[in-house]
């Protein structure tokens, strides 16, 4: 999954990038509308994390997002044999 599939479904994520960073407010997020950059950027800032660290962060988040989208696609599939 890349991260214009995320962004593409923005609305989801939101919830789950607030799980992950507590900090993020809904004016944080709607301000990242998705930009990796920009949420990259307000990491930093808000957790004064390194660029390498909140690089490995997001990638870890957009990981896990794969990972459910496979098992949900798995789990449609099994459903229909």
């Amino acid at each position: 999954m890349n991260w214009e599939q995320l962004k593409g479904n923005w609305r989801q994520m939101k919830g789950k990038l607030q799980e992950k960073w507590g900090r993020l407010t809904n004016d944080d997020l709607e301000q990242i509308a998705g930009r990796r950059e920009r949420l990259l950027g307000t990491l930093q800032e808000k957790y004064g994390l390194i660029k390498e660290d909140a690089e490995r962060q997001i990638q870890e988040i957009q990981d896990r997002a794969e990972r459910q989208i496979q098992d949900i696609q798995e789990k449609k599939f099994e459903e229909k044999f």
